[in-house]
């Protein structure tokens, strides 16, 4: 039903809250909603294509509510990778974020189709590049999991969703990760954690992949360790003596030993390049799991490897997400960032890259598109919305 607007924009009722959104952007349709928002698409008549918008969950209902909100609009203005999800637009009064449509997301993928390994190769590698990126700017994701790597009917993905997202120094809670791509550290409470906890969540989501099923599916936390631990094994004494909690200490010494699996016995039917790949990333000490950019230079990933186009991210200024403001003046902050004049301003970083890398595409390019044109991405599935 539409309702009565300002100027230039109209309202609609949507999942029973009122969207009051530009002209340019028609036939609004909801496609998902979470705790911290709902997302619908939408027809750009501007750009002729489509979109998906996000309208915050109430980003101004409190301290915690609008900190949350700035945080993760300055993430999507400070990414631009095509592996990470960037900002088209964003209005406000509240705030909605423009971001590309991509059709589905590999929850709904793997739910629908069996993956092959050489698909599965193709969209991890993106999944790297994209981490690899976001860990450069001194960022980590935090909540790595199928639902948000976003792709579109091309196999390209996009990493979604920095609602969660935390500078790599930061002290964190334990309960980020949903629970199947939580990394032990996390579990364990490991508050100083690094960006190897997405290194985790990756492994998880790629083991996923392979067998067409989560490797570690446990029905809460301790369960999701001990499950974890059936295949890692129990921890060494040099792993229990870095953690800070008594009580995680005395829980891992009060478990029986178990053996370490050969994964090779798991991943019975994939390459020995793709069990590389995964023992190098599933392992219970952060500080022996390969960094995004360690992974990238596996074997496995060589067929589609271009290092020139693993670009790296400007460093993410997190003095003021780390600042205690009031409300108000989170809310000055927002709508300071609300400023569509600097969202498609030309980045000259980005343009020297471009250039530099053109050649490359142009030549390696053509050999990519003709691999997967012979595999075809999505065959004959229609696509979904994410």
């Amino acid at each position: 039903m539409a309702l009565r607007s300002r100027t230039g924009f109209y309202r609609q009722e949507v999942n029973r809250t009122v969207w009051e959104v530009p002209e340019r952007y028609r036939d609004l349709r909801q496609i998902g909603t979470g705790a911290y928002g709902t997302v619908c698409s939408a027809w750009d008549r501007r750009s002729g294509s489509q979109v998906a918008i996000k309208k915050l969950q109430r980003p101004f209902q409190s301290k915690l509510f609008a900190k949350r909100a700035y945080r993760e609009l300055r993430l999507l203005k400070h990414m631009k990778h095509e592996n990470v999800i960037g900002l088209l637009d964003v209005f406000t009064a509240e705030v909605y974020l423009v971001m590309p449509f991509m059709g589905t997301d590999l929850g709904k993928l793997m739910k629908v189709e069996r993956l092959t390994e050489e698909r599965v190769q193709f969209l991890v590698y993106q999944m790297l590049r994209g981490l690899k990126y976001i860990h450069s700017a001194g960022i980590i994701h935090r909540d790595l999991k199928p639902g948000n790597l976003a792709i579109n009917p091309d196999c390209e993905l996009k990493i979604l969703d920095f609602g969660l997202a935390r500078q790599a120094d930061a002290e964190m809670t334990g309960y980020v990760v949903t629970r199947w791509y939580r990394a032990p550290e996390v579990i364990l409470n490991w508050m100083h954690y690094t960006q190897t906890v997405d290194i985790w969540s990756a492994g998880c989501i790629m083991a996923e992949m392979l067998l067409g099923r989560p490797l570690f599916k446990g029905n809460d936390h301790l369960d999701q360790l001990r499950e974890i631990m059936k295949v890692t094994g129990t921890p060494t004494g040099d792993f229990v003596v870095k953690l800070r909690s008594q009580d995680a200490k005395n829980y891992i010494r009060s478990l029986p030993k178990v053996p370490k699996k050969d994964l090779h016995s798991i991943f019975s039917k994939s390459s020995s390049n793709a069990v590389c790949v995964l023992e190098k990333m599933l392992l219970l000490d952060p500080e022996e799991r390969v960094s995004a950019s360690e992974a990238l230079d596996l074997d496995f990933f060589s067929e589609f490897r271009d290092v020139d186009e693993e670009t790296e991210a400007l460093p993410y200024d997190q003095t003021l997400d780390n600042t205690d403001l009031q409300l108000d003046q989170w809310k000055r902050e927002e709508t300071r960032l609300v400023d569509v004049s600097t969202l498609n301003k030309p980045d000259v970083l980005l343009i020297c890259l471009s250039a530099h890398v053109l050649l490359t595409k142009l030549t390696a390019g053509v050999c990519v598109l003709m691999i997967l044109s012979d595999r075809g991405c999505f065959h004959n599935q229609e696509p979904r919305v994410a």
